[in-house]
């Protein structure tokens, strides 16, 4: 019988291979090549902007793909990471096995596989984003004894042409279906093309936000994953973003990640769900109920949450979305199902296996249980947000939570069961903390918890100096006053991040 991890596995090497890509070496890639006419190889690997970046090698001979295999190759790192000198800036790029896929994108067979820098010495570049979130969850693991599942929920707008055909009410795009949600088609494909490079998909949909301007129209679609562990959720958002952007290409029109796009309408978030795993089991759950080990690592997000935003919330457009009276959250506190608040808990389906026979009554075999699938959602972070560092945040973030002495009580003070930002709960909202307002109060609050995203060689010195410099050069600290009103310089400011990340 064929494992049932690859049995329908739309990743063409996990098919011809016949295992998970976990256990992909060396002589497999190169049987794969050899026997699929496979003429080029690409290295990806990301750079200080968070962008994918990409070396393409024409395949020569056997030899030759041995060697770049089995030794990577030479990149100038003064040019991928700001912080990286000139005079010292060679960098080794190695392959990682696991993460191989056949581009969907190529024109002729092509192999594409991430990669990990390495410094002169040989050893893992510490200030490189995949190697920060490798760190991160390695050292959760060591002093906590619990791993880090994680997935997001990847939002973002097609802007296009007008469209007269089956227009859409501003605010009412939510699930809609073809011919009512223009861009059906190039969700399909992305998600398609995303599952066959290894992305772990649970589905996407039509977005709240439908848009009609003056020359272009502007759709939001959602793709969501499933949880995975923290280094693969990393990754595989980081090759979605980039398969959205080349389908937009395809097809001639802008795809943005941008927190905003039009103010007044609904922005798109990268909101971040995770899952405390002990032993390969979810320990996010006691019974019917949230554990106390996810309460005190949602009392870990809530204590760091403000600098948590210098990796989440990286651009000025940020701060244009995390305003009141919206869906993306400003104050911080958690709750159950409340879509006003920083972390939220959704529906688990915690004691409702039955609810698939009262829908089938025919259905005979017995069901399983599904309240492992309990996870937390951190919901302030965007598009903009550096995916790998985000990631490596919250692993700290949540080792923070799991060794505070005080962390359910902190998580008993900041909970709320009502929405904060009704009116007859005004006074509710003015006793919570709030997340920052700008990017130059997001770097004040990095500097503040410095030492704590540092601890233990988790992240780089000069990864935290570099983002301070990069946020507060933005010299945002009055955006909303400056912007108030001026639909002209917000549109240019749109213009100059729709591309971030």
């Amino acid at each position: 019988m064929k494992d049932s991890r690859i049995a329908l596995d739309p990743n063409k090497l996990v098919q011809f291979l016949g295992k998970p890509p976990e256990e992909f070496t060396k002589k497999d890639l190169i049987r794969f090549v050899e026997q699929n006419n496979i003429e080029t190889i690409n290295f990806r690997y990301v750079a200080g902007d968070g962008r994918l970046k990409t070396l393409n090698f024409v395949i020569t001979s056997k030899p030759q793909l041995d060697r770049l295999l089995s030794a990577g190759e030479r990149v100038d790192g003064s040019s991928l990471f700001s912080y990286i000198d000139a005079a010292s800036s060679d960098l080794y790029v190695i392959p990682r096995y696991r993460t191989a896929y056949v581009n969907p994108f190529a024109t002729i067979p092509t192999m594409d596989i991430l990669c990990s820098y390495y410094t002169k010495e040989g050893t893992p570049l510490a200030s490189s984003p995949e190697n920060t979130v490798r760190k991160a969850h390695e050292v959760l693991k060591a002093s906590t004894g619990f791993s880090l599942d994680a997935m997001g929920e990847l939002e973002y707008y097609v802007i296009y042409d007008k469209a007269e055909l089956y227009p859409t009410t501003a605010q009412k795009g939510y699930q809609e279906s073809s011919p009512f949600s223009q861009w059906e088609r190039l969700r399909y494909e992305a998600m398609e093309a995303i599952a066959q490079a290894g992305g772990k998909i649970k589905y996407g949909h039509s977005e709240v936000g439908n848009i009609r301007g003056e020359e272009k129209d502007m759709e939001q679609h959602e793709i969501e994953f499933i949880p995975v562990t923290l280094e693969d959720a990393a990754d595989q958002i980081t090759i979605a973003k980039w398969v959205v952007r080349m389908l937009g290409n395809k097809y001639g029109v802008v795809v943005s990640f941008a927190p905003k796009i039009v103010v007044g309408h609904a922005g798109s978030g990268l909101h971040i769900h995770s899952r405390l795993m002990k032993d390969g089991k979810n320990v996010m759950t006691e019974g019917n109920a949230l554990s106390d080990m996810a309460k005190k690592v949602i009392a870990g997000y809530l204590s760091l949450a403000s600098s948590l935003t210098a990796f989440g919330n990286t651009t000025p457009l940020s701060f244009l979305r995390l305003v009141p009276h919206q869906e993306a959250p400003t104050n911080i506190c958690w709750g159950d199902r409340n879509r006003s608040v920083l972390v939220r808990v959704p529906l688990g389906w915690l004691n409702v296996q039955n609810m698939v026979k009262d829908a089938n009554p025919q259905e005979k075999e017995e069901l399983a249980e599904y309240s492992g699938n309990q996870t937390v959602e951190f919901r302030c972070p965007d598009g903009s947000a550096n995916i790998h560092f985000l990631l490596a945040g919250l692993a700290v973030a949540a080792r923070h939570g799991l060794e505070m002495e005080n962390a359910l009580a902190y998580a008993k003070k900041l909970y709320v069961d009502v929405n904060i930002f009704a009116a007859e709960h005004k006074a509710i909202q003015e006793q919570l903390p709030q997340l920052p307002d700008s990017c130059w109060g997001s770097a004040e609050s990095l500097l503040k918890d410095r030492k704590i995203y540092e601890r233990d060689g988790v992240f780089s010195p000069v990864v935290i100096d570099g983002i301070v410099k990069t946020l507060k050069s933005y010299q945002d600290k009055d955006l909303s006053e400056r912007f108030y009103g001026k639909g002209d310089e917000i549109k240019k400011l749109v213009a100059e991040y729709s591309h971030c990340s």
